[in-house]
Protein backbone atom coordinates (compact mmCIF):
# COMPACT_ATOMS: atom_id res chain seq x y z
CA UNK A 1 0.00 0.00 0.00
CA UNK A 2 1.32 3.43 -0.92
CA UNK A 3 0.27 6.43 1.12
CA UNK A 4 -0.28 9.61 -0.82
CA UNK A 5 1.08 11.93 1.87
CA UNK A 6 4.52 12.10 3.44
CA UNK A 7 5.19 13.75 6.73
CA UNK A 8 8.28 15.24 8.35
CA UNK A 9 10.26 13.95 11.29
CA UNK A 10 8.41 11.88 13.93
CA UNK A 11 8.23 14.65 16.52
CA UNK A 12 5.63 13.04 18.77
CA UNK A 13 7.60 9.81 18.97
CA UNK A 14 10.54 11.75 20.40
CA UNK A 15 8.21 13.70 22.72
CA UNK A 16 6.82 10.45 24.14
CA UNK A 17 10.31 9.00 24.53
CA UNK A 18 11.49 12.15 26.33
CA UNK A 19 8.42 12.10 28.60
CA UNK A 20 9.13 8.47 29.50
CA UNK A 21 12.77 9.20 30.28
CA UNK A 22 11.79 12.18 32.45
CA UNK A 23 9.17 10.03 34.16
CA UNK A 24 11.80 7.42 34.98
CA UNK A 25 14.13 10.07 36.39
CA UNK A 26 11.24 11.39 38.47
CA UNK A 27 10.73 7.89 39.85
CA UNK A 28 14.35 7.73 40.96
CA UNK A 29 14.33 11.04 42.80
CA UNK A 30 11.21 10.90 45.00
CA UNK A 31 8.29 8.75 46.09
CA UNK A 32 5.50 10.91 44.66
CA UNK A 33 5.49 8.85 41.47
CA UNK A 34 3.17 6.33 43.16
CA UNK A 35 0.35 8.84 42.60
CA UNK A 36 0.88 8.66 38.85
CA UNK A 37 0.93 4.91 38.17
CA UNK A 38 -2.33 3.16 37.35
CA UNK A 39 -4.01 1.43 40.29
CA UNK A 40 -7.42 0.16 39.14
CA UNK A 41 -8.97 0.47 42.61
CA UNK A 42 -8.30 4.23 42.55
CA UNK A 43 -9.08 4.91 38.89
CA UNK A 44 -12.27 6.85 39.63
CA UNK A 45 -10.58 8.90 42.35
CA UNK A 46 -7.40 9.66 40.42
CA UNK A 47 -8.39 9.50 36.71
CA UNK A 48 -5.14 11.09 35.52
CA UNK A 49 -3.46 7.76 36.31
CA UNK A 50 -4.92 6.42 33.05
CA UNK A 51 -2.57 8.76 31.16
CA UNK A 52 0.40 9.42 33.45
CA UNK A 53 1.12 5.73 34.05
CA UNK A 54 2.03 5.39 30.37
CA UNK A 55 5.21 7.38 31.00
CA UNK A 56 6.50 5.43 34.02
CA UNK A 57 8.40 2.13 33.96
CA UNK A 58 9.32 -0.54 36.48
CA UNK A 59 13.07 -0.53 35.83
CA UNK A 60 15.73 0.51 33.34
CA UNK A 61 15.37 -2.63 31.23
CA UNK A 62 11.62 -2.04 30.94
CA UNK A 63 12.23 1.55 29.88
CA UNK A 64 14.95 0.75 27.32
CA UNK A 65 13.01 -2.08 25.70
CA UNK A 66 9.83 -0.04 25.40
CA UNK A 67 11.63 3.04 24.08
CA UNK A 68 13.46 0.98 21.47
CA UNK A 69 10.13 -0.49 20.29
CA UNK A 70 8.50 2.95 20.37
CA UNK A 71 11.29 4.48 18.28
CA UNK A 72 11.25 1.71 15.70
CA UNK A 73 7.50 1.26 15.30
CA UNK A 74 6.35 4.72 16.35
CA UNK A 75 8.60 6.74 14.06
CA UNK A 76 7.51 4.62 11.10
CA UNK A 77 3.80 4.98 11.85
CA UNK A 78 4.01 8.70 12.61
CA UNK A 79 5.58 9.35 9.22
CA UNK A 80 2.70 7.45 7.63
CA UNK A 81 -0.31 8.99 9.36
CA UNK A 82 0.96 12.35 10.66
CA UNK A 83 1.67 13.65 14.14
CA UNK A 84 -1.84 14.62 15.26
CA UNK A 85 -3.47 11.29 14.44
CA UNK A 86 -0.45 9.39 15.74
CA UNK A 87 -0.41 11.21 19.09
CA UNK A 88 -4.14 10.62 19.53
CA UNK A 89 -3.75 6.94 18.68
CA UNK A 90 -0.85 6.52 21.11
CA UNK A 91 -2.66 8.10 24.05
CA UNK A 92 -5.98 6.40 23.31
CA UNK A 93 -4.28 3.00 23.05
CA UNK A 94 -2.51 3.61 26.36
CA UNK A 95 -5.72 4.64 28.13
CA UNK A 96 -7.75 1.72 26.76
CA UNK A 97 -4.81 -0.54 27.54
CA UNK A 98 -5.06 0.48 31.18
CA UNK A 99 -8.77 -0.27 31.14
CA UNK A 100 -7.96 -3.65 29.61
CA UNK A 101 -5.56 -4.29 32.47
CA UNK A 102 -8.28 -3.31 34.94
CA UNK A 103 -10.66 -5.82 33.36
CA UNK A 104 -8.15 -8.68 33.56
CA UNK A 105 -6.13 -7.88 36.71
CA UNK A 106 -6.09 -10.50 39.45
CA UNK A 107 -6.29 -7.67 42.00
CA UNK A 108 -7.47 -4.10 41.53
CA UNK A 109 -4.79 -2.93 43.96
CA UNK A 110 -1.83 -4.12 41.88
CA UNK A 111 -0.38 -1.07 40.06
CA UNK A 112 0.45 -1.05 36.36
CA UNK A 113 2.87 1.21 34.57
CA UNK A 114 4.56 1.40 31.20
CA UNK A 115 3.98 2.39 27.59
CA UNK A 116 3.34 -1.14 26.33
CA UNK A 117 -0.40 -0.71 25.80
CA UNK A 118 0.22 2.42 23.73
CA UNK A 119 3.04 0.75 21.78
CA UNK A 120 0.84 -2.24 21.04
CA UNK A 121 -1.65 0.23 19.62
CA UNK A 122 1.06 1.43 17.24
CA UNK A 123 1.81 -2.18 16.32
CA UNK A 124 -1.88 -2.87 15.69
CA UNK A 125 -2.12 0.06 13.30
CA UNK A 126 1.04 -0.93 11.44
CA UNK A 127 -0.31 -4.46 11.06
CA UNK A 128 -3.25 -2.98 9.11
CA UNK A 129 -1.50 -0.14 7.27
CA UNK A 130 1.83 -1.84 6.49
CA UNK A 131 1.16 -5.59 6.85
CA UNK A 132 4.11 -6.65 4.70
CA UNK A 133 6.70 -4.49 6.46
CA UNK A 134 9.46 -6.82 7.65
CA UNK A 135 10.37 -6.88 11.33
CA UNK A 136 12.95 -8.96 13.16
CA UNK A 137 11.58 -11.09 15.98
CA UNK A 138 14.14 -11.02 18.81
CA UNK A 139 16.47 -9.33 16.35
CA UNK A 140 16.94 -12.55 14.38
CA UNK A 141 13.88 -13.87 12.53
CA UNK A 142 12.44 -11.66 9.74
CA UNK A 143 8.65 -11.89 9.38
CA UNK A 144 5.90 -9.59 8.03
CA UNK A 145 4.38 -7.06 10.41
CA UNK A 146 0.96 -8.72 10.27
CA UNK A 147 2.45 -12.07 11.31
CA UNK A 148 4.47 -10.48 14.12
CA UNK A 149 1.37 -8.72 15.46
CA UNK A 150 -0.60 -11.97 15.34
CA UNK A 151 2.19 -13.83 17.15
CA UNK A 152 2.44 -11.19 19.89
CA UNK A 153 -1.34 -11.10 20.27
CA UNK A 154 -1.48 -14.89 20.58
CA UNK A 155 1.26 -14.88 23.22
CA UNK A 156 -0.58 -12.22 25.21
CA UNK A 157 -3.88 -14.06 24.93
CA UNK A 158 -2.28 -17.22 26.30
CA UNK A 159 -0.55 -15.11 28.94
CA UNK A 160 -3.93 -14.08 30.34
CA UNK A 161 -4.20 -17.57 31.83
CA UNK A 162 -0.67 -17.71 33.24
CA UNK A 163 0.11 -15.61 36.35
CA UNK A 164 2.94 -13.16 35.66
CA UNK A 165 3.99 -9.56 36.16
CA UNK A 166 2.98 -8.66 32.61
CA UNK A 167 -0.23 -6.76 31.85
CA UNK A 168 -1.35 -8.94 28.93
CA UNK A 169 -4.82 -7.38 29.00
CA UNK A 170 -3.26 -3.95 28.41
CA UNK A 171 -1.31 -5.26 25.41
CA UNK A 172 -4.34 -6.85 23.79
CA UNK A 173 -6.62 -3.86 24.42
CA UNK A 174 -4.05 -1.41 23.06
CA UNK A 175 -3.49 -3.50 19.95
CA UNK A 176 -7.24 -3.74 19.33
CA UNK A 177 -7.54 0.05 19.43
CA UNK A 178 -4.62 0.42 17.03
CA UNK A 179 -6.05 -2.13 14.61
CA UNK A 180 -9.46 -0.42 14.58
CA UNK A 181 -7.89 3.00 13.97
CA UNK A 182 -5.65 1.53 11.27
CA UNK A 183 -8.64 -0.06 9.56
CA UNK A 184 -10.52 3.25 9.69
CA UNK A 185 -7.56 5.09 8.12
CA UNK A 186 -7.17 2.44 5.44
CA UNK A 187 -10.86 2.54 4.53
CA UNK A 188 -10.84 6.34 4.36
CA UNK A 189 -7.85 6.27 2.04
CA UNK A 190 -9.51 3.71 -0.20
CA UNK A 191 -12.70 5.78 -0.28
CA UNK A 192 -10.85 9.00 -1.18
CA UNK A 193 -8.87 7.29 -3.94
CA UNK A 194 -12.01 5.74 -5.42
CA UNK A 195 -13.76 9.02 -6.14
CA UNK A 196 -12.91 11.99 -8.33
CA UNK A 197 -12.77 15.32 -6.54
CA UNK A 198 -13.88 18.40 -8.50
Amino acid sequence: MILTRRFSQPIWTFVFIAASVLGFIFQQTNSLWVYFVFIPAYAARFPWMLVTSIFFHTDLNHLVFNMFALYFFGSHLERMIGGRVYASLFLLSGIVGNLGYMATASSLRIPALGASGAIYGVIGSLAILAPLMIVLIYGLVPIPMIAAAFLWALMDFLGLFIPSGIAHGAHLSGMLVGAVVGLYIRLRMRWSVGFVRY
